[in-house]
């Protein structure tokens, strides 16, 4: 399945197509395709300070991307270089190369509907119909969508039930089953299919059939088209990074609980606040070991770039790109007017955990959904994951996001200035009343 092999590499080597695990070799398999690498922009000469080692340099050097910014050399002055250590450089893959494409075509496709709307039951009927009768895969659905008593009212669901694969999110594992995904809903569907693998996700295609849609890029009139387009490998991929998250409670760092720690994965935020209590939260966080600060306030956010713009963006965050590899940490109503949000690399690890001084626990939440408490001496652990949430675009990376700002979120919606053209009847009429004014005056006697 898929990796963040295709995020994280060590050489340039490896971006060039993505390496499979060799246990899913009768399954249907896809990688990333990569262009080739864009030449920089920056004259030659001004890149190497000797010249007889020009055209070896440039036959040797290619565009890369590190982790902090774009770096198309990795050599400072004469003398100055970065260390050829793989730990110490992390490359990303360029997004605009990662493209889906199947080694085989795909058999399997689970189907996430949102539950308690009588208003997808239609679409889901219809998009189920077509995959098994038509396209004759074999679809996986949630139990509890079958519990639904309003499907009986659907003929055509009665010959597809039966054909129906269906398992229980609590119960059934479903790694190296699963070939896509495709959600019918809003964007609680997508991060109910981040929540369903705990590690490879495969590729995931979303409809906008719910109230929001940021995350949802595909519209459900001509699905036929755009299923076919995906499972012919025509289309772009966003590989949306998620949080690892680790809860280490007191007594297991004292080695008198021997349980495995918790360990969620997250695709929007885990939120660390005050719970019920009316006291001000007080946490302490460190940054790779290194205490940063104590946040005193409502609490704290710590996101990834797609839940940028969700509860961080309220909060006062920036918004970024889900393609750029970075940790967001937003303060909730802090107490402090200088405590303005940050953005740290992708792979730092954050450690945040109760003051000893706090006057209550602190209340966790994922992705809005599970909640756990942190008491004093519990600690809890949040880096990148290795195992990113690879979503479908319906254009491009750019264009979906930016027209999901557009639509979903009326990013710089004002009403347009009026041109000069416009306001000339009223620059001409307000300079008449000036002019009237003016002679007015000059009429006034004077004063004896």
């Amino acid at each position: 399945m898929l990796s963040m092999e295709s995020l994280w590499c060590n050489s340039e080597s490896e971006l060039s197509t993505l390496k499979l695990s060799k246990s899913v070799i009768e399954r249907p398999e896809y990688r990333l395709m990569r262009r080739k690498p864009s030449k920089s922009l920056i004259p030659q000469a001004l890149l190497h300070a000797n010249p007889e080692s020009q055209q070896k340099s440039h036959r040797r050097r290619r565009r890369t991307r590190s982790l902090n910014a774009p770096s198309p050399i990795q050599q400072f002055g004469p003398c100055g270089r970065i260390m050829k250590n793989s730990a110490m450089v992390m490359q990303i893959q360029d997004p605009a190369s990662q493209r889906l494409t199947w080694y085989k075509p795909p058999l399997t496709v689970l189907v996430i509907k949102k539950v308690h709307d009588a208003q997808i039951l239609a679409p889901f009927v219809q998009l189920v119909h077509w995959l098994v009768h038509d396209k004759s895969m074999v679809v996986f659905v949630e139990a509890a969508v079958l519990d639904d008593t309003l499907l009986a009212e659907y003929g055509d669901f009665t010959s597809v039930k039966e054909r129906l694969m269906t398992f229980r999110a609590s119960t059934d594992d479903l790694t190296d089953k699963i070939d896509f995904i495709i959600c019918l809903g809003g964007d609680g569907t997508l991060l109910h299919a981040s929540s369903l693998f705990q590690q490879s996700v495969p590729p995931v295609m979303a409809f906008h059939l719910g109230s929001l849609g940021f995350l949802t890029p595909f519209e459900f009139n001509n699905f036929q088209e755009q299923v076919m387009n995906v499972l012919e490998g025509h289309a772009a991929l966003t590989l949306r990074s998620r949080l690892q998250c680790v809860v280490l409670r007191k007594s297991q760092d004292d080695n008198k609980d021997k349980k495995k720690p918790t360990t969620i994965l997250v695709l929007n935020e885990v939120v660390v606040d005050r719970g019920p209590s009316p006291y001000l939260s007080n946490i302490d966080l460190f940054l790779d070991g290194k205490h940063i600060t104590s946040v005193q306030g409502d609490g704290l956010i710590v996101s990834t770039p797609t839940g940028s713009t969700a509860y961080a963006v309220a909060a006062g965050a920036s918004m970024i790109h889900p393609s750029v590899p970075a940790i967001m940490v937003t303060p909730i109503c802090p107490h402090s007017l200088s405590f303005r949000p940050i953005v740290v690399p992708a792979g730092v690890e954050l450690k945040i955990m109760p003051s000893p001084e706090a006057r209550n626990s602190a209340s966790v939440s994922f992705d809005g959904r599970s909640q756990l408490t942190l008491r004093p001496g519990d600690s809890l652990y949040v880096t990148t994951s290795v195992y990113p949430v690879p979503s479908i675009c319906a254009q491009d990376q750019i264009s979906d996001w930016f027209d999901s700002l557009a639509e979903c979120l009326h990013w710089n919606v004002r009403k347009k200035q009026k041109q000069m053209d416009e306001l000339s009847d009223l620059t001409h009429s307000s300079s008449d009343n000036l002019e009237e004014l003016d002679n007015n005056h000059d009429e006034r006697p004077s004063d004896t």
